[in-house]
């Protein structure tokens, strides 16, 4: 008997053969029963109504979780409503184990889950996945997969930054179990360099990149330990192809060349030349793939699962933007890593406003008249519901002309919508 299977049903299939992969590497496998506390500490209403959710406000810190250890956290799960598209940088997630002082997780939000610039795509690998909410391209279902061990504790916060009161729903699953001794503790670190300096080409010859102390830097790491992966976001401001820079990978202290050296940038998530469409794997995608001639939002993600990335005493990830860093854009980057603690200092969070996205000032416009627009239909109560309904469905039509890049289609439909709540 023959058969085929059309490309989604074999991405389908290998999402499932991942996943049992990960779970055989780094929990237990499927069919093993084992002892375990299976726990969950989440936003439900404690008094059995309906409102499964906390109100976050501006300027608070919030723990959403505590845990005696010795234990694992296996899920993590976020979502929330916000008129302003500038949510996923408005929050800072932190994690923190064993007691320490210093946070081993320091990342905006919407980053961690691969929501990067801002930019609200919907995918999923064997490790994050970022699903779709209802009403406009602005909710998200955020969820980790990645395996969070610890002895002692755990503690989960989140630092807000928004400018207005929020509802976020949340899970983290645990179990509480032992841990064996070389399982080293979860690390995420977020990075910006906006924008990155170019080299200046040579009057004569080939510009070479023979140091790779121009390269962008994803992680610098010290100690023992495993890279995981990392996300890249880059926004590219001229447009044209920007990925020739290769990845470098220094480990343990060693000079140029590293023992890992890429030819490409492409080639690192798995594309093939010049990708230029979006594509999700278990381990290595794009997320984005920018505009026309590549301009503008592009983000990927690589996953060291099925090929390990070790280190004993230091790792120095990077990666060059354009040939031998011959281009000037903006690259922000997650890195997820495990190691013995302790762990280096991070690189201190920059303030909210450095944390924000390049965009161009139409894409800027429309965004402001969305929230502002968002702000009456959401949270005014005096609007009627059949003219709410169709005004969100307006709305909703201005949200698909901004991911499709048609700004101007966006803020003069934005532009009508205000105008009828505004002659209410």
């Amino acid at each position: 008997m023959r058969f085929s299977l059309l490309p989604s049903d074999c991405l389908r299939l290998y999402v499932k053969l991942a996943k049992y992969v990960l779970v055989t590497a780094l929990s237990a496998p499927l069919p093993e029963i084992y002892g375990a506390e299976c726990r969950r500490i989440s936003s439900w209403d404690r008094t059995g109504g309906n409102r499964d959710f906390i109100v976050v406000e501006p300027g608070k810190t919030y723990t959403l979780g505590e845990i005696d250890g010795p234990g694992l956290i296996k899920r993590v799960y976020f979502t929330l409503f916000s008129p302003d598209r500038m949510w996923p940088r408005q929050f800072i997630l932190r994690m923190y184990w064993d007691g320490e002082k210093k946070p081993s997780v320091e990342v905006p939000l919407g980053d961690f889950f691969g929501i990067m610039n801002c930019q609200i795509v919907y995918y999923a690998s064997a490790l994050l996945q970022v699903a779709p909410g209802a009403d406009t391209f602005i909710t998200a279902g955020m969820t980790s997969f990645i395996p969070m061990p610890f002895s002692e504790s755990a503690r989960i916060e989140l630092v807000s930054e928004t400018p207005r009161e929020i509802p976020l729903w949340y899970h983290v699953d645990y179990e509480l179990r032992d841990i064996p001794d070389n399982w080293g503790r979860f690390h995420a670190q977020w990075r910006r360099e906006n924008p990155t300096r170019a080299v200046p080409r040579p009057q004569e010859g080939e510009l070479k990149n023979d140091t790779g102390e121009e390269n962008y830097v994803i992680l610098e790491a010290e100690g023992r330990g495993r890279l995981l992966g990392f996300i890249l976001g880059i926004y590219n401001i001229k447009g044209g192809w920007y990925g020739e820079g290769d990845d470098m990978i220094f480990i343990d202290g060693e000079q140029w060349p590293p023992s890992i050296h890429g030819t490409g940038t492409e080639e690192v998530f798995g594309g093939g030349p010049s990708p230029a469409k979006p594509y999700f794997g278990p381990y290595m995608g794009f997320i984005q793939a920018g505009g026309r001639n590549y301009q503008g939002y592009n983000a990927m993600y690589r996953f060291y699962i099925a090929d390990p990335v070790v280190f004993k005493r230091s790792i120095r990830v990077t990666i060059e933007h354009g040939h031998a860093n011959d281009l000037s854009n903006d690259y922000t980057s997650v890195a997820y890593w495990y190691q013995e603690e302790p762990h280096a200092l991070f690189p201190e969070m920059p303030r909210l406003e450095e944390r924000l996205p390049r965009m161009p000032e139409d894409l800027r416009e429309a965004y402001e008249l969305e929230r502002e627009v968002l702000e009456k239909l959401f949270f005014d109560p005096k609007i009627p519901w059949p003219t709410r309904e169709t005004l969100k469905q307006e709305t909703r039509r201005a949200a698909e002309y901004i991911v499709s890049g048609k700004y101007r289609e966006a803020t003069l439909t934005l532009s009508n919508v205000k105008w009828e709540l505004a002659s209410l």
